[in-house]
């Protein structure tokens, strides 16, 4: 299976203001802003429109972000890797991207800088076979915000992965997409209900 042609939608759709079990706060002083995937080779599966309003939100995180002194970390998957590096993804999703920049490349607009950490990602969840446990008691920082692609799949597994290591997980509706308005949906209502608190990106920033 490869990644279906993605249908458009708009991330401000009014039923993406889901309901969240939690009330936790975001503080600034306790978060890291995890900027997930959002490389060429996925963000061209998208229509313009969508590719576009999802990277503005995302600058928005990552300015508030270097405003406020949250560490920024991103992951960006590997290209040409071997089906044994990929392991089971190969079944699934088959052999990937190549290593060109054309593919591996995060969008121009959200580069990392210098400061920031960029980690190499091997499964769906940003915390398999990386430092992201080590830079949370690093930072001392028990907050995550996720934004990035896609949705119902490496963003909901981090939550989780996250919100299984008591991290308090704030997922940011409007700054991360999916395959379809229907799959976005059902990512915000299992996260809202079993691992985040949901909001959008103007209240991340506020």
């Amino acid at each position: 299976m490869s990644i279906p042609k993605i249908e458009s939608y708009s991330l401000k759709s009014p039923e993406f203001n889901v309901i969240s079990r939690v009330n936790w706060k975001h503080d600034n002083s306790r978060s890291i802003l995890l900027v997930h995937d959002m490389q060429a080779y996925f963000l061209d599966f998208f229509s313009s429109d969508l590719k576009q309003e999802l990277i503005n939100h995302c600058q928005n995180l990552i300015a508030h972000a270097r405003k406020n002194n949250i560490p920024i970390v991103y992951t960006a998957q590997r290209g040409d890797m071997t089906q044994k590096e990929r392991g089971l993804l190969y079944d699934i999703w088959g052999k990937g991207m190549s290593s060109k920049d054309e593919h591996t490349a995060i969008a121009k607009e959200l580069a990392p800088r210098s400061e920031d950490r960029v980690l190499a990602k091997w499964r769906y969840s940003a915390f398999h076979a990386t430092p992201l446990d080590e830079i949370f008691l690093e930072e001392k920082r028990d907050q995550i915000i996720i934004c990035g692609v896609f949705a119902h799949i490496g963003i909901q597994t981090n939550a989780v992965d996250a919100y299984s290591r008591d991290i308090e997980v704030f997922l940011v509706q409007d700054a991360i997409a999916d395959f379809s308005k229907q799959a976005h949906l059902q990512a915000l209502i299992y996260a809202a209900e079993c691992c985040a608190k949901v909001l959008p990106t103007q209240e991340v920033c506020k």
